[in-house]
């Protein structure tokens, strides 16, 4: 484990360009698993010290890093957080037209895994800080912090290391750069993994035939994608989802397997009681097939109401050609890990487009980009007026 703690001497003059730095951190394949944010975290380390910025690299494991970045206030009011992750989804098996590591701009558009998700707001954050710290540092009456995580796609491990270190009692006010076409996005699914294990008997079609666990999980399935799921509508999400994600069974084709697991993924309304759900899942499971807990993420929620999501409202606009829409959204981000238990304004706004996270192709409006860095700029100057 390595920490490496350092304070920018002075704020120079700001020459940041944020489409060249998405382009190189885009080149950088961190996709999850294995992760591997090093090498992005020390040039977002450099990039954020050159700019003036306080910066702590930490690499809480080898290859993962977080970075936490700095920009002091007088302290009247408490910290607004900027959250990105620099991690990735893998790139997968459909062929891509653009090489997935290239960073290529093209009619206005720059390419790449995780160019949507979520590359450019990182890139975007770090210029809005260069600038507030250049123009606005002695004015901000509370912290601008910069937290960049490793892990997020997956198990959200950069976010349990912050919230290991005591982030959490810093945040007064939670901007995510999650992808959301720069609208607001107010509240966001909580996640549920869950693993069915079928266990059967070995046979042999030479002797005695055993119990095939694999239609034991069959037969779990049928019944899961006819499950009603309840819970109350929500006016800015769909229905809850589920989705299978992974299924291992069996050990050769000539033998009756013994043992088969399927892990899946249920999205579920902020309020829902989450072991409600693991119960009416467990009621449907056939004998010989039990039902685990992998992981729970809960929503995050704000309302349309709240002062600061009221700000991002009017910001957005002023930015764009249109006002904003306000949204909901299937995916979790950091926020489901250091706003947990909190009570705290959040909103998500990222130059990224809703539905590209792990498709070919993946790309970012350099449009958007720009417009990002003044939306994130102009938020945190106001909201620490």
């Amino acid at each position: 484990m390595t920490t490496t703690t350092a304070r920018a001497n002075s704020a120079g003059k700001n020459h940041f360009d944020p489409i060249r730095f998405l382009q190189k951190i885009v080149a950088i394949d961190s996709c999850d698993p294995p992760g591997g944010e090093l090498e992005i975290a020390t040039l977002v380390h450099e990039q954020l010290l050159a700019l003036g910025i306080e910066s702590k690299l930490d690499e809480f494991r080898p290859g993962r890093a977080n970075v936490l970045g700095r920009i002091r206030g007088t302290g009247e009011k408490p910290s607004l957080v900027f959250s990105s992750h620099m991690d990735t989804v893998p790139v997968g098996t459909v062929p891509w037209q653009k090489w997935p590591f290239s960073g290529e701009v093209e009619n206005g558009r720059l390419y790449g895994r995780g160019a949507s998700d979520m590359k450019s707001a990182l890139a975007a954050m770090i210029a809005a800080a260069g600038k507030l710290a250049e123009e606005h540092r002695n004015s901000l009456k509370g912290d601008v912090i910069l937290a960049f995580t490793a892990g997020e796609s997956a198990n959200l491990l950069g976010a349990r290391r912050f919230a290991e270190q005591g982030l959490k009692s810093e945040i007064g006010a939670f901007l995510c750069g999650e992808p959301s076409d720069l609208d607001v996005v107010i509240v966001e699914k909580a996640a549920l993994w869950l693993r069915a294990t079928g266990t059967g008997r070995l046979g042999h079609v030479s002797g005695e035939a055993g119990v095939n666990a694999i239609r034991l999980i069959h037969e779990f399935l049928t019944r899961l994608y006819a499950l009603d799921l309840g819970g109350p509508e929500h006016p800015l999400l769909d229905k809850p989802t589920v989705r299978v994600g992974q299924i291992q069974g069996g050990s050769a084709v000539n033998l009756t397997p013994d043992h088969c697991a399927v892990d899946f993924d249920v999205r579920l309304h902020p309020g829902v009681d989450h072991e409600a759900i693991v119960a009416k899942v467990a009621r449907i499971a056939p004998d010989d097939v039990s039902i685990s807990i992998l992981d729970f993420k809960p929503a995050v929620e704000s309302q349309p109401g709240d002062n600061f999501v009221r700000l991002c409202i009017e910001v957005c606009q002023r930015h764009r050609e249109r006002a904003p829409e306000i949204k909901g959204v299937s995916y979790y981000s950091d926020g489901t890990v250091l706003l947990d238990g909190l009570s705290v304004p959040f909103a998500i706004i990222g130059p990224g487009t809703l539905g590209l996270s792990g498709q070919p192709d993946e790309f970012v409006s350099i449009e958007n980009v720009h417009k990002a860095v003044e939306i994130y700029q102009e938020v945190a100057r106001a909201w620490l007026a």
